[in-house]
């Protein structure tokens, strides 16, 4: 009996759910039962998902503190992604849930929703959508949510939403115009409220209204009961404050986050501490308080994932105050700090780079720049200006070399023989010491990484067949031996550090030897020497056996130690130290110009052009570096600047540095103007005045020199050269110009021609294929006489005299010395045969001249190769 009543009980059970399941019955337990299970199962995973997304989003997600923070952030979209991410999967269950929540729990009957939870499976799809970067399938979602719910208690929070995917999709002006309208109606409260207002703040920053921002943010700010959304309000307060230069709000507001404390994430708190001190007074704040404050915040463990941040405010610190090794100790801290932060390292680098230009290591800042330029991002104006700043430097570092060794080669001829050799053997006792202290240092990673060898030998064992000690042994049994080759007649081993099996210490021995002793030829008695020559090392009839003789030796062996080996390399010939003289004098001069015209440092450019003037520089850099340091003086120190114009007026009147220092409003006349100056002598150039041109050139380039304009006139000149010298002279004149001026844009098209023309005009030869043009060839000297005239009249005369329209004369340029006198326009040799024929015998011409008969495509090639003898030579 009591099996039947609990068999007909699951019957009626199971009937009533059936019952139940149906959603096109609007019955009360259909009703419930769809929206309990809507509820308490599909929605609530679908939920669970979402935020699971969500708590993903937060650890993933990279704020950019150098900007202002977006009110809430975003995943990457799907165009964002690097190689190898994905999209969040959560946000993806999070849609499908919802789509199952509305597929098989909506009771749409009769046009009406009978479902409760079908406006909150809308919106769980609309959020996955949004979070997913699928804007308007977001926006449909909510839409209809507004349309067929319009009485849902989800109804303010739907409007809010959609004003966020609004924001999204750019229509910031619809955005603003729907949430102040929601705003001014006064039931919306709670989280809703601080949402609407925190969207109204995102949207009035993305229209750059930060006033109308600030407004808002404060709001959102207080209303929510998030206290992570409460600290980034916060935060994005003050980073309106500062960007509106309220620095007392902004710090104000900076430390509400601080304040926070626990309550707070961390990296709120510790990017809030660095932006106040970004505030800081270098000059007259309290440097103690501040060191204090930020020695707690790195000793504290709580900050260990953001030391990037706090040691680069701290090296900041003591940049300010011109300390500048420890600022570097800080930076290089901030830098092997794990940072996902790009623009800090870059920041980091780019400081340290900045140091060192100020003191003038020209060759390490340029290693800092690229480092920094290679975390930049290229499309900013930052990495523009580090570039042309590196680019630059590239002059600097050259004429900064070229100087320094100069001075030095210079410096060493000038001094007698006692000084020189003082000077040597003062270099000599800091050279020691140097290699001294380098030697101790190997030595110890030597021995360090020899007892980490040993060490894991006898921990982990060796993977050849080892005794005793770890150490390779001969085989019991007769096999094969473990012992390296040679090593089987010396019997065991007690040492299992052995010298010779460490290829480290090895090493460290050989270079010790070599570095102590030199070659040694190997015979007895080696350490015995009579002679200095590293090569020879003969015997010295002394027993170096004492360390003290063993030292003496060593010196005597190694020539770095020996100050005849640096006196022998003085330069004596006159020619050579005038050249050095010469180089020397036009890098400081470049220097000087650099330093003005690129990089604005006054100082190091007049301190350059100081120098220059002491080194009695050639006459023709002596004016132009007075010019620079009159205009230099006039910014830095107006007094000297009135004797630099006195100096240039008394003694060099009739210049043009003169007629401008009289009168700095008056036009420079053309005969003055580089530009004006290359522009005419370009344009006889294309005029095939070429020789002219040459005769000019060489005048203008020293006449410039120093001015920004001479490379265009080098590039001319090789233009110039190839043309009258031919393929070879042109290719020596390029490639000078492109390792002259390789930053410079004719540097770069020298650079470029030697890359690409010059290769393919090298590979042209000469053809003896049947040509489709011809010509017909007078070689002429230059200048050209009566001879010439007669010659070209005739000419002249036939082409009228036959009416040849498809013929026409020249008299075309082939070196400094001869000229070619060229009939073009022949479609067969035969044709020319004929022509040059009636030139030759009709008594109307009688043209007794030389002349040949030549391809178009081989005449190219005389005139680009200058091979007019070669090509007779094929042709006979």
């Amino acid at each position: 009996m009591k099996s039947n009543i609990i068999k007909y009980s699951l019957s009626i059970s199971f009937i009533l759910f059936l019952i139940a399941c149906s959603v096109k019955k609007d019955k009360f337990i259909n009703r419930n039962f769809h929206a309990v299970t809507t509820e308490y199962n599909v929605l609530y995973n679908g939920n669970l998902a979402l935020d699971k997304g969500l708590a993903d989003l937060k650890t993933t997600y990279q704020d950019n503190f150098w900007e202002i923070l977006p009110v809430e952030r975003m995943p990457s979209n799907e165009e964002a992604l690097l190689p190898g991410q994905t999209k969040n999967p959560n946000f993806e269950r999070a849609e499908e849930k919802a789509v199952k929540a509305i597929q098989k729990h909506s009771m749409n009957i009769a046009g009406t929703e009978k479902n409760p939870q079908m406006d909150e499976a809308y919106l769980l799809l609309a959020k996955a959508r949004y979070y997913d970067n699928r804007f308007i399938p977001s926006l449909e979602a909510l839409n209809y949510i507004l349309y067929k719910y319009p009485l849902s208690d989800k109804i303010y929070h739907a409007k809010v939403w959609r004003e966020k995917v609004n924001i999204r999709l750019d229509n910031d002006e619809v955005a603003i115009k729907n949430l102040k309208k929601l705003l001014e109606d006064k039931k919306i409260s709670g989280q809703d409220l601080a949402d609407a207002n925190a969207m109204l703040t995102q949207a009035y920053l993305n229209i750059q209204a930060k006033d109308s921002a600030i407004a808002t943010i404060k709001i959102a700010k207080e209303t929510t009961e998030n206290n992570e959304e409460k600290a980034r309000y916060s935060f994005i307060l003050g980073q309106l404050y500062e960007s509106m230069n309220y620095q007392d709000s902004a710090y104000l507001a900076f430390d509400d986050v601080i304040q926070m404390n626990r309550k707070s994430p961390r990296r709120y708190i510790i990017q809030a501490h660095a932006k106040q001190a970004q505030q800081f007074d270098y000059k007259k704040g309290d440097t103690l308080a501040f060191v204090e404050k930020f020695t707690k915040l790195l000793e504290d463990r709580e900050n260990r994932p953001y030391l990037d941040v706090l040691n680069h405010q701290i090296g900041l610190f003591y940049d300010k105050q011109e300390k500048n090794r420890v600022a570097e100790k800080y930076y290089n801290k901030s830098i092997k700090s794990t940072s996902q932060d790009k623009y800090l390292v870059s920041s980091n680098y780019r400081n340290i780079g900045e140091i060192h230009f100020r003191e003038a290591q020209y060759k390490i800042a340029g290693k800092y720049y690229d480092s920094t330029l290679l975390r930049l991002d290229e499309r900013t104006r930052e990495y523009r200006k580090i570039k042309k700043k590196r680019v630059n430097l590239d002059d600097v570092i050259k004429y900064e070399t070229i100087a320094q060794q100069n001075d030095s080669i210079l410096t060493v001829v000038a001094m007698n023989d006692l000084d020189r050799k003082k000077y040597y053997d003062d270099y000599i006792i800091k050279l020691k010491a140097s290699d001294e202290k380098k030697a101790k240092l190997a030595a110890e990673k030597a021995e360090k990484e020899a007892n980490i060898l040993a060490a894991n030998n006898k921990n982990t064992g060796d993977p050849l067949k080892q005794g005793k000690d770890n150490l390779p042994t001969m085989p019991k049994d007769g096999g094969p031996s473990t012992l390296p080759p040679g090593m089987g007649d010396m019997g065991s081993i007690d040492n299992n550090s052995f010298y010779f099996y460490n290829p480290v210490t090895v090493e460290y021995g050989k270079k010790e030897f070599s570095g102590k002793w030199g070659k040694r030829v190997l015979k007895d008695n080696w350490r015995w020497s009579s002679d200095t020559n590293l090569d020879s090392n003969n015997a010295d009839e002394e027993d170096l056996s004492d360390e003290k003789e063993t030292d003496s030796t060593a010196l005597a062996v190694n020539p770095k130690y020996n100050s005849d080996f640096y006196l022998k390399q003085i330069p004596t010939d006159t020619k050579l130290l005038d050249s050095l003289a010469k180089d020397r004098n036009f890098a400081y001069y470049q220097l000087g110009i650099i330093y003005k015209e690129k990089f604005r440092e006054n100082e190091l450019a007049a301190a350059r052009l100081e120098q220059l003037l002491k080194n009695n520089p050639e006459e023709r850099l002596i004016l132009p570096a007075k010019y620079n340091l009159f205009k230099i003086y006039q910014i830095i120190a107006p007094a000297k600047a009135e004797l630099m114009k006195q100096q240039i007026l008394s003694e060099y009147p009739t210049s043009r540095y003169a007629e401008i220092v009289k009168n700095p409003s008056v036009e420079i006349t053309d005969e003055a103007n580089p530009e004006i100056v290359y522009n005419a002598l370009y344009k006889k150039f294309e005029n095939n005045q070429i020789r002219e041109v040459l005769a000019e050139v060489d005048a203008q380039i020293n006449r410039f020199t120093g001015e920004e304009a001479v490379s265009k006139f080098e590039l001319l000149k090789a233009k110039v050269i190839g043309r009258l010298q031919g393929l070879e002279e042109y290719k020596k004149a390029l490639n000078f110009v492109a390792l002259t001026y390789p930053n410079i844009e004719e540097g770069k098209q020298a650079e470029n021609l030697l890359k690409t023309d010059i290769p393919k005009l090298e590979a042209l030869t000469f053809s003896k294929e049947e040509a489709t043009e011809w010509k017909i060839l007078f070689p002429k000297k230059f200048p050209l006489d009566k001879e010439v005239k007669n010659l070209t009249d005739k000419i002249e005369k036939y082409l009228k005299d036959a009416n040849a329209v498809l013929l026409k004369s020249s008299n075309d340029i082939y070196t400094v010395t001869d000229n070619f006198i060229v009939i073009h326009g022949f479609s067969s040799k035969e044709s020319a045969n004929s022509v040059l024929s009636v030139l030759k015998e009709h008594k109307n011409y009688k043209i007794k001249d030389q002349a040949y008969i030549i391809s178009t495509e081989d005449y190219k090639i005389v005139q680009m190769k200058k091979k007019f003898e070669e090509w007779l030579q094929l042709n006979k």
